[in-house]
């Protein structure tokens, strides 16, 4: 039994501990408690507004700081409800339910599997993992192959720690293209609203805040750029904060201690209960550095020794690909595959063919005369030039132009200074007409319906500057369609302005048909919701890079098979067509891994697109074999580096990580009753909350109303924001709030059918935006956030209704919560205490219940009741009160006791571990890392000890007599 579970039947002061859900009492008003923890500086509140004055302020207070009085839930008034079908206390129930925490060890999934998200087994497997009972605190390494759906993932998650109380404060780190991307997505399809911190809002927030205000104890929930982030402007205000969550994507950048993304991870890492790391490739081969990216989820994972811990591995880390088992079966029609890579052999013109012997004779493989190059380690330039060349005319130019405004004045430099000219006189011949790869592009996009009045796309990918400059100017006439049909987009670009290139693309009606872009796109952007053909116009030297760009247009969601097409000039030159056919493999060998491993990086062993370009370079030039640089995709499963490892680990059907779920079933919202209680659906609820809170919800704002409508055929209702609602909202993008019209008219889709239909339609209306105009009421909607925090003002201080139900005697209604030090909800139990004997109301018949809504079926409230009106003599009621809570505090002992060890047996597994590592590295204290590791540890094991349930609250909800009436509606 838990040593340290309060007996709350005799320890009064256990009654009004300051646990989620209880009511204190602060500078005269009333506050909902929505967390507390204890810190260096004493317990810390976490409350939100009830009464008048603060209704719709979220506060925290320290109790060293603020007289906090708990209300004595024994001492609850009885209040009669006189409103219409009990409609004030059905309010409150909700919002009370509603407002209590899910348990942190709830094994089933509420609100992540009711948002605008498929449903997908793989996903929700992968959200159980994060939030099973191995993670005390939800921290894992999203390593799921591009185009699984991490983004989705990363938002179930949160909105699962939202519903469990552990996602008040959360901090979202992604790179600069993508914000708008997240954000869209967490807003859309789950309702997580989340303000952008790109150039733009920077800049809004400057004008909003003194320059002393640290922008992060203003915002709750951000989404930044890590390059924005990591500037020491941002460090010394994000050490004094604390997060619930914090999620980094493209985490693989933070691998190297010695940069400062790892500073910054290492920081945010101390200050978060829950991180989030997310990658499509999840390690450079390097044991070292994937052991970084562990420490930061859990500084004890791995050994002091640095060596991986395979079951380590597997608890921190999710791992699957297109071709997974588990993946593949649920996908279907929503992915389809792709075709087999298209490699068009381009010969080059006359023109070219001088070009490419210059290039041979003078520069790649020079005769007797030697290189005509300056400097000593120069060896690296005539691949400069010769990659230059197989993208484009232009990008030689501008190779040869900057070579030449480098040199010196020296023989050497003359030397190399006459071979360029030369070398820039033959290439300006072959910009006197269209160059033969240029030629068969326009023939490609032509051939597969790009052209004026088609709404066929494409993305063409290079890696020149210069060669998409000159593509964006010349493709438009050449294609026949306006300028504004190719869009350019590049690194060098505002992060806003790339941002908004890429909304475009997405948009069926926006203008734009081709987009030619650099690897910039290649990362994480999705730009497959109109297209499905991508050309490499020059094919890196990397299969990362060439995975990376592929995975733009094949990823789930994409309805037809992704074309993928690599044009390569075919010199004349037997050696020039040898380097060809070398590209080309290596976009076979892409093929091949994706299919086979979901992972093409281990093919070459070097994670690094760097690494890889220096090999194929020395295949190019003849120094190494294809074949020893490239493994088979066979020797990579078979070996026993860290690609073995997760292949071993990851490449095969998942095990359960609890009880099967069916979540994957078209009706997922039905797998666990989180959702409405006490109403049939969120509309209803709303509507009910409305009608509470205005004479006449239909009227308009300026007559006391908020202009309601419910439209049941078309499945969407309509209200204008009062101030306090459109305060909630105004963290999302000003131009999606002023497009949409949200802070006026907010209209909301009441179904998932209807919130899919308008989320795809927002890709294809006029309005070229993809907001929604009509965005899905989702259960963590603020709207109804709101709606509870108004119901919560019905009651006054410390007050009960008291109602009618199907009851033989007198019963009330409790719910108690068991939580931790850090003030998370551990276990929660709904419980009725029937008085049968009239005359003794000290005796207690206590009935637990499996949910909230079991509960309330047994008092007869599973259905809308008539209220015939106000009960009588409610002072009688009143000494039912103070045994209900009592007794009901004597039968959660057991309970509560059981949940306490589940916790104290993970919390001692925790523990152990962290005492292993301690021993291992006493051995080794006087390394510094070892000491900067171990102060990790030590936060750890305070964290750990937080985690022990040490308070008790039971309050009583409702108390119900019986209707010797029997009036049901």
């Amino acid at each position: 039994m838990t040593e340290n579970l309060p007996v709350t039947a005799t320890n009064p002061e256990a009654r009004v501990a300051l646990a989620p859900g209880s009511i204190v009492v602060i500078r005269d008003e009333e506050w909902l408690v929505q967390a507390a923890e204890e810190t260096a500086d004493g317990t810390l509140v976490h409350v939100q507004g009830l009464s008048e004055l603060v209704r719709d302020t979220s506060a925290s207070f320290y109790t060293s700081l603020d007289k906090i009085v708990p209300l004595e839930p024994a001492r609850a008034q009885v209040v009669a409800d006189d409103s219409p079908r009990y409609r004030t206390t059905r309010l409150w129930l909700e919002s009370t339910i509603r407002k209590t925490p899910v348990p942190l060890g709830e094994r089933s999934l509420s609100v992540a599997v009711r948002g605008l998200a498929d449903p997908l087994s793989y996903q929700q497997s992968a959200v159980r993992k994060a939030l099973g009972p191995a993670n005390l605190r939800p921290r894992i390494l999203l390593a799921d192959a591009v185009g699984l759906g991490k983004t989705l993932e990363i938002g179930m998650i949160l909105s699962e720690l939202v519903r469990r109380g552990r996602g008040e404060r959360i901090l979202v780190v992604t790179p600069r293209h993508v914000l708008e991307q997240m954000q869209h997505e967490l807003w859309c399809r789950f309702a997580l609203p989340f303000v952008r911190l790109d150039s733009a809002g920077i800049q809004r927030v400057r004008q909003q805040l003194p320059a002393t205000r640290n922008p992060f104890t203003y915002y709750k929930r951000v989404i930044v750029s890590i390059d924005t982030l990591k500037s020491d402007r941002y460090v010394a205000s994000l050490r004094k904060q604390r997060w619930d969550a914090v999620v980094i994507d493209e985490s693989h950048n933070l691998a190297n201690a010695a940069t400062l993304n790892n500073r910054l991870a290492r920081l945010l890492a101390r200050n978060a209960e829950a991180l989030i790391l997310a990658s499509a490739t999840p390690h450079n081969g390097r044991a070292d550095s994937f052991a970084e990216l562990l420490r930061l989820l859990d500084p004890s994972a791995v050994p002091v020794n640095g060596e991986l811990d395979p079951d380590e591995v597997r608890r921190l880390v999710i791992r699957r690909h297109r071709h997974s088992p588990e993946v593949a079966q649920v996908v279907g029609a929503d992915w389809a595959e792709r075709r087999e890579p298209d490699n068009v052999l381009v010969p080059a013109t006359s023109e070219e063919n001088a070009v490419a012997r210059e290039l041979e004779e003078t520069w790649l493989w020079p005769g007797r005369g030697g290189s005509p190059y300056s400097e000593q380690n120069a060896s690296l330039f005539p691949w400069t030039l010769a990659k230059a060349f197989l993208s484009s005319p232009a990008a030689l130019k501008e190779t040869i132009d900057g070579r030449l405004g480098r040199l010196g004045h020296d023989d050497r430099a003359e030397a190399e200074r006459r071979a360029l000219r030369r070398l820039a006189e033959l290439n300006d011949k072959t910009r006197q007409r269209p160059p033969a790869k240029y030629q068969r592009l326009v023939e490609h996009l032509k051939e597969i319906g790009v052209g004026r009045g088609s709404p066929v796309r494409a993305v063409v990918f290079a890696e020149r500057l210069e060669t998409l400059r000159w593509l964006h100017r010349t493709l438009p006439a050449d294609l026949g369609v306006p300028a504004n049909a190719v869009e350019l987009m590049h690194g060098g670009l505002p992060d806003d302005q790339q941002q908004s290139i890429v909304e475009a693309f997405k948009q069926e009606q926006a203008p734009v048909r081709v987009l030619v872009t650099g690897d910039v796109a290649s990362e994480g952007v999705n730009l497959h919701a109109q297209c499905h053909n991508l050309i490499h116009y020059d094919i890196p030297w990397s299969l990362i890079r060439i995975e990376q760009r592929n995975g733009r247009i094949d990823r789930y969601g994409q309805k037809h098979a992704p074309r993928i097409t690599a044009l390569l000039l075919d010199p004349a030159s037997e050696r020039f067509a040898g380097d060809v056919r070398i590209l080309a493999k290596l976009v076979e060998k892409e093929n091949e891994a994706h299919t086979a491993l979901g992972d093409v990086a281990s093919l070459m062993g070097h994670y690094d697109v760097k690494s890889e370009e220096d090999d194929i370079r020395a295949v190019l030039a003849g120094s190494k074999k294809f074949d020893d640089v490239v493994r088979p995709v066979a020797a990579v499963a078979a070996g026993n580096d860290l690609s073995a490892l997760f292949a071993q680990l990851f490449d095969s059907p998942a095990t359960p990580t609890f009880e099967p779920s069916t979540a994957s079933q078209p009706d997922a919202d039905t797998e666990v009753d989180l959702g409405s209680v006490v109403y049939d659906d969120d509309v209803s609820y709303l509507e009910d909350a409305l009608q509470e809170a205005f004479i006449d919800p239909t009227a308009p704002l300026a007559r006391g109303g908020v202009g309601w409508r419910r439209d049941t055929a078309f499945g969407t209702v309509e209200l204008t924001p009062p101030p306090d609602l459109a305060q909630r909202l105004n963290v999302l993008p000003q131009k999606y709030l002023a497009e949409r019209n949200v802070t006026e008219r907010l209209v909301l889709a009441t179904t998932r059918a209807r919130g899919k239909d308008r989320l795809a339609a927002a890709l294809h209306d006029d309005k070229k935006l993809s907001w929604p105009d009509a965005h899905y009421l989702a259960p963590l909607h603020p709207v109804l956030d709101w709606a509870a925090d108004r119901a919560l003002a019905a009651l006054g201080r410390n007050e009960v209704f008291a109602v009618r139900g199907n009851v033989d005697s007198p019963t009330v209604l409790l719910v108690g919560t068991l939580t931790n030090r850090r003030g998370q909800v551990v276990s929660v139990a709904w419980l009725t205490a029937q008085f049968p004997v009239e005359d003794d109301p000290s005796f207690a018949l206590i009935a637990p219940h499996g949910s909230a809504r079991e509960a309330l079926a047994s008092l007869g409230w599973d259905s809308s009741r008539a209220n015939p009106g106000p009960i009588e003599n409610v002072a009688a009621l009143q000494g039912l009160v103070a045994p209900a809570v009592d007794q009901a505090e004597k039968h959660l002992i057991t309970l509560f006791t059981a949940a306490a060890d589940d916790v104290a047996s993970r919390v001692e597994q925790w523990s152990t571990r962290l005492d292993t590592w301690d021993e291992e590295a006493d051995a080794l204290i006087q390394r510094s890392e070892i000491k900067r590791r171990r102060a990790s540890v030590e936060q750890e094991r305070a964290m750990v000890q937080a985690m022990a349930p040490d308070r008790q609250l039971v309050r009583p909800l409702l108390v119900v007599v019986p209707d010797v009436e029997g009036v049901v509606l």
